[in-house]
Formats: C-alpha cells, sequence, structure tokens
C-alpha cells in the first residue's frame, strides 16, 4: 500500500551518509555484490510490493522482512533492517 506518492515523487532526493552506508550493509547483511546501496534502497522503495506509511518525521518502506527508514524532510536514508528486530 502507497499511503502518500510523496517519497516515491521525490526518489531522486534520496541519499545518505558513509555511516548510513556501513550501517545499512552491516544491518540487511549485504556484501560487496550491492555495489550502490542508495540504488538498491530506490528499487525496493519503488517496488510495487513495498508499502510506504509515515509516521512522524520519518518514511517507513516495508518490502518482505526489511524496513527502510527515511527522514521526511532531508530525504537521508537513515537506516534499513530486517523487520524482525525492531
Amino acid at each position: 500500500m502507497k499511503e502518500s506518492n510523496e517519497l516515491l515523487q521525490n526518489l531522486d532526493k534520496l541519499h545518505t551518509t558513509p555511516m548510513g552506508i556501513d550501517r545499512i550493509r552491516r544491518n540487511l547483511g549485504l556484501g560487496g555484490d550491492i555495489p550502490d546501496v542508495v540504488t538498491w534502497c530506490k528499487s525496493q522503495i519503488e517496488s510495487p510490493e513495498a508499502t510506504i506509511t509515515r509516521r512522524g518525521k520519518n518514511w517507513y518502506c516495508t518490502i518482505g522482512s526489511c524496513i527502510i527508514t527515511v527522514n521526511a524532510y532531508s530525504y537521508t536514508i537513515i537506516t534499513a533492517h530486517h523487520a524482525n528486530v525492531i
């Protein structure tokens, strides 16, 4: 379910920090086979199976067992983790 298209309309603004890249790789177990973490996250977010919700200052994109957290104002990917870790 896509609660709002705002995140989808601003995917070109999606980015993260070097520490964010490391955190996402570690949390999801993404190895070197995924060269660009931001591009990988974008593809997950725009997937038809993704559920996007906004709570407060963050967007949460759930796809499969993965949750990607994005700041709603800066479009910074804060983290991503497996849903059973929350």
